[in-house]
């Protein structure tokens, strides 16, 4: 089962970054020692190449020492006729017989892997070249010159040594800084988190700091603040309507007691008038109860009304009726066909809102009318009122709000 990753940001960053720098040392890595030793091993062949021609040269001049020198010390040269004499030697193969009866078919040199060649009182592998050669009596010969692949390989295995402790020591070293610096980068998130998880309902009015970074954590506390603004907002907004939601529901509760304790206290108490009362009252309960039930549906999530396709004409034309019934001035209406689609019950409360408050500030007449301009059908309510005040005509479509201050809550 694949292990889990650690929960921690700092924690997956800094592995992630690790682990992709450790992948990108490992590949550098191996891409060096590849190309390490085939420079050198090409660098000995050039060596060795460029050293077969001068012995060849020195040979057919007749200049060739016995003992080969300035080859190095992991190299070995000889100069062997093709009847196996040893015209000359490096210092490594004085004595030797020759180290190989391999004779180039042509001129070019042509190059052999030998192993357990001697070497002084040891043996080694080398990459021999061998380069065809004359002497001055003009006799053949050939030249043998070749490094040890030993020095190579050795030289391989100190730089893949050093590798194994360098890599990782960087690595180490690397995933050091990041956890710091992914951590010095989280502090700021660290903070705000922090705050915020000690903000309880009543310090909404609180805000976390912002950092002068202008990065991506200082817009996170921007709007961290700006979530806090509208929460507070909401939380103010919902005080209020539950202050006067509870003040309009104890208007009705004390008229009726009222109207009880009289009518109980007065033995001629005409009780068909007080059930009356008792009802008008009740009615204005239900319509707060039933508007607040709404408001509460309304906003659940997922929450959705099934809509189809009616007439605003009738609703408007029940809802005016109802009106004229209660109100104490005059309420006119010139209404068009307007087919829309919407739900009936929250059409009907809309138009009993905005006549309700028609008729409440309304000097003596009020008026409705229901039409339509082109696709779009419109409902106007008016009323000859003072009408609202300029500076508040834009908090009038939020919620809660009223603008008698008798009864304003938002």
């Amino acid at each position: 089962m694949r292990a889990p990753l650690p929960r921690s940001v700092r924690a997956r960053t800094t592995l992630l970054a690790t682990a992709v720098v450790s992948a990108a040392l490992v590949l550098a890595s191996l891409v060096l020692v590849a190309g390490v030793t085939r420079s050198l091993g090409s660098s000995g062949d050039d060596v060795a190449r460029s050293r077969a021609a001068e012995l060849a040269a020195r040979l057919a001049a007749g200049t060739l020492p016995q003992e080969v020198d300035g080859i190095g010390d992991d190299s070995l040269a000889q100069v062997v006729t093709n009847d196996g004499r040893v015209l000359a030697a490096s210092a490594n193969l004085a004595g030797r017989p020759a180290v190989s009866h391999e004779r180039p078919s042509g001129p070019e040199p042509i190059v052999r892997t030998m192993r357990d060649l001697p070497d002084d009182e040891e043996t080694e592998d080398y990459r021999v070249w061998a380069l065809a050669a004359t002497t001055r009596a003009g006799e053949q010969a050939v030249v043998y010159v070749g490094p040890s692949l030993e020095a190579a390989q050795e030289a391989g295995t100190r730089l893949v040594a050093g590798l194994l402790v360098g890599v990782p020591l960087l690595v180490a070293v690397l995933g050091a800084a990041l956890w710091m610096l992914v951590g010095r980068a989280l502090r700021p998130v660290e903070s705000i988190r922090a705050r915020v998880a000690t903000l309880g309902s009543g310090d909404l009015h609180q805000r976390v700091g912002v950092p002068g970074t202008g990065d991506e954590v200082a817009r996170l506390a921007e709007t961290m603040n700006a979530m806090l603004a509208r929460l507070e907002e909401s939380e103010a907004r919902q005080r209020a309507f539950v202050a006067n939601a509870s003040h309009d529901l104890q208007s009705p509760l004390t008229a009726l007691r009222a109207e009880l304790e009289v009518a109980l206290a007065d033995p001629a108490a005409d009780w068909p008038r007080v059930a009356r009362g008792a009802l008008a009252e009740g009615d204005r309960m239900e319509s707060l109860v039933r508007d607040l039930l709404f408001l509460a549906r309304s906003d659940e999530p997922g929450t959705s009304v099934p809509t189809r396709l009616l007439d605003l004409d009738d609703v408007v034309r029940e809802e005016v009726a109802r009106a004229r019934a209660t109100s104490p001035v005059a309420v006119t209406a010139t209404l068009d066909a307007a087919p829309v689609r919407g739900h009936a019950d929250e059409l009907a409360r809309l138009v009993r809102n905005l006549l309700t408050n028609a008729t409440r500030h309304a000097a003596s007449a009020v008026s409705v009318t229901v039409g339509t301009h082109g696709p779009v059908v419109v409902l106007r309510v008016g009323d000859d009122g003072d009408g609202v005040p300029e500076g508040e005509r834009e908090h009038v479509f939020e919620r809660f709000v009223r603008l008698d201050p008798a009864a304003s809550y938002r």
